[in-house]
């Protein structure tokens, strides 16, 4: 069966309105799911445990009746890692150890610089002492994420990390588990939903309150994390996975292809979108899909993906590649192209940035080092992909000399006047020397 891919080309007059509408999406939730959700994280906030076993017994059919039964043991944690068969174990070994480097180099350090008065400026670095990373459960179990979001917490020195994940029927899934005990997690509750986001940003008798809560979820976990922000922090909200491949024609289109399904498969609001300026190529690609579509395990998601939000783009030469890339400002960038990294100067909007003909996206998921949780839905124009950076807060440090008081007193006393804050005048002033 045939596949109908978008086609445009930048060519086109209406090109800027065609990109539009394919790159809009409305992750806004409807009422309901607002509803639900304002309900479930207001029962949680007071009622507590009672709160947490209701909703996890209606929504995950399970049939608990104390806390207890939801919270896993370092020992579970630590046998699901042993059990796992030899090249499980060392896949996710070697996965969670490229991971920490990475994330090794981001870590920043306290600083402090004295001026010639003698007085002292500065920032003082400092782990948040507790974080909550939301995992996936059911059908999306990813052991992944749990390497990606707890990592980063370890490294950033977070003294404790707390594991929620959901477990329909009571379905425990050991490599998730096992990615757990390889991360360095503290405590496991098995606890999904708006319930859970509830849980760790208000604390309860048994799940207690943390900092920050981390980690991707379905639209009750994403509308729940929206709506406990400022209580406590959260990453993003993050839109549905997306890749953008910009590729000079040069490799193999069964490559690329597969790279297109990659991020497809992921569910049927993803987005896979091929940028080349032959056109001849992107026919080849076309072919390429309808070839290998049939061998898919999710053939039918990807279809669906690749039809509804998916595209292929002509373009005019290099530099127009890059208004693209820019103007789309992609989760995952592939550049399929000779000496990519000419083009690194002029790509200002990607969350990570894949180079050269070898460099699958899918290796960047699971084992490249660097963080797989990126912005989505062009939020790349401001953020950045998840780091050590947002598991530590920075305090700044100021220590005035007398001397530096004084001449300082007097610039603040004029700024203040002129906003008519006598207090604060008057207050510099008093620091002043006759």
């Amino acid at each position: 069966m045939s596949i109908t891919i978008s086609r445009l080309s930048s060519a086109q007059a209406d090109f800027a309105a065609r990109m539009d509408e394919l790159l809009s999406w409305d992750g806004v939730s409807d009422a309901d799911v607002q509803m639900a959700v304002t309900g479930i994280v207001h029962d949680v906030r007071q009622r507590g445990d009672a709160a947490v076993i209701e909703y996890t017994n209606r929504f995950d059919r399970m049939s608990v009746s104390s806390m207890a039964q939801l919270e896993l043991t370092q020992q579970q944690l630590q046998d699901a890692l042993d059990g796992l068969d030899d090249s499980q174990r060392h896949a996710l070994l070697t996965a969670a150890e490229r991971v920490r480097v990475y994330h090794e180099k981001q870590k920043q350090d306290s600083w402090q610089y004295h001026e010639t008065d003698g007085t002292l400026l500065g920032q003082k670095i400092t782990a948040m002492d507790r974080v909550g990373i939301y995992v996936p459960g059911g059908k999306a179990a990813y052991p992944s994420s749990v390497l990606m979001n707890a990592i980063p917490a370890h490294v950033a020195g977070v003294s404790e990390i707390i594991m929620v994940v959901p477990t329909p029927d009571g379905e425990l899934n050991q490599l998730v588990l096992a990615a757990a005990a390889a991360a360095g997690v503290n405590r496991v509750f098995t606890v999904g939903g708006a319930q859970a986001v509830a849980a760790l940003a208000y604390g309860t008798e048994t799940v207690p309150r943390v900092d920050k809560v981390v980690g991707p979820g379905n639209i009750y976990v994403a509308t729940a994390k929206r709506m406990v922000f400022g209580q406590v922090g959260i990453d993003m909200i993050a839109g549905p996975s997306e890749i953008l491949v910009v590729c000079d024609g040069q490799t193999d289109p069964d490559w690329i292809a597969m790279d297109l399904f990659s991020q497809a498969e992921h569910d049927e609001d993803a987005q896979s979108i091929l940028v080349s300026t032959d056109s001849a190529y992107l026919d080849q690609v076309q072919a390429s899909i309808e070839k290998l579509l049939p061998t898919m395990e999710r053939e039918a998601i990807i279809r669906t993906s690749l039809s509804e939000r998916g595209a292929m783009i002509l373009a005019k030469d290099k530099a127009d590649c890059l208004a693209i890339i820019n103007r789309i400002a992609p989760e995952h960038l592939e550049l399929s192209v000779d000496d990519p990294q000419s083009w690194l100067p002029e790509i200002r909007h990607a969350g990570a940035i894949f180079m050269g003909r070898y460099t699958a996206e899918a290796l960047g998921d699971y084992c490249a080092g660097p963080n797989h949780v990126l912005p989505t839905s062009g939020t790349a124009r401001f953020s950045s992909p998840l780091g050590v950076y947002d598991f530590q807060k920075r305090s700044s440090l100021v220590m005035f000399s007398a001397d530096g008081a004084s001449e300082m007193g007097k610039v603040a006393s004029v700024l203040a006047r002129g906003e008519h804050l006598t207090a604060h005048a008057r207050s510099a002033e008093y620091r002043i020397k006759d």
